[in-house]
């Protein structure tokens, strides 16, 4: 499975993008950046701590909850999400990449050490425990690449999969907007799911518009 934007708005989480990412007169794509915070890293946290309080209200979908399910059903099953928020793994999603990141994550930009930390609100600005270095939030920023070991476990998944479904995404993000394209010429069912028909329309087996929440229950229990 391939998840984005779209299964955590059923949820009440913005996109944290375009008008929805607007915060004190900054766009999203203005402060989610190394420059950023090389420049500014108090405005930046200040930032992450608003979008932290924000998502800390939100709980877990329907979909979210027979995602979990269906990872249950099959011993082969992986997700890969795009969404930051960590709906996924409080839902209780184990086998997954989050190949953007999490927000409840720090890493150390000295030592380089991750950690989960929920403090909600988070002391700005956050030292790391072990050598006193600044933490920034362990999110893959405008202008970075994403981490290796979560690109070689999804080449791997997408190579190997039967089936792709791709929920709530725009198709347009790379490299995620080429994962269904890598799991169909790998011989792969590809269906997708989102409120509106996106880029990914004409290339996957099926199309079904409509909400997350709605449709994607409907796997547990076909009949």
């Amino acid at each position: 499975m391939l998840t984005g934007a779209g299964i955590s708005a059923d949820s009440g989480v913005p996109t944290f993008r375009g008008t929805d990412g607007l915060w004190k007169n900054f766009r999203a794509e203005d402060l989610a950046t190394p420059e950023a915070f090389e420049r500014d890293p108090r405005l930046v946290w200040e930032w992450y701590n608003w979008r932290r309080e924000l998502i800390a209200t939100k709980q877990p979908n329907s979909a979210h909850k027979a995602i979990v399910e269906l990872e249950r059903r099959s011993p082969n099953f992986w997700l890969i999400t795009q969404n930051v928020d960590g709906l996924h793994r409080d839902a209780g999603s184990q086998k997954l990449s989050e190949i953007h990141g999490n927000i409840w994550k720090v890493r150390c930009t000295g030592c380089g050490l991750v950690e989960n930390n929920r403090n909600v609100p988070i002391a700005i600005l956050p030292s790391c425990a072990d050598c006193g270095s600044l933490l920034r939030p362990h999110i893959v920023w405008f202008g970075e690449s994403l981490f290796v070991e979560d690109l070689d476990c999804c080449s791997r998944a997408l190579r190997q999969c039967d089936v792709l479904l791709v929920i709530g995404t725009s198709g347009v993000v790379h490299p995620a907007a080429g994962f269904a394209s890598i799991a169909k010429q790998a011989g792969a069912f590809v269906a997708e799911v989102n409120l509106d028909p996106t880029p990914q329309s004409a290339l996957v087996d099926i199309s079904l518009q409509g909400r997350a929440k709605d449709l994607v229950p409907l796997l547990l229990d076909p009949a």
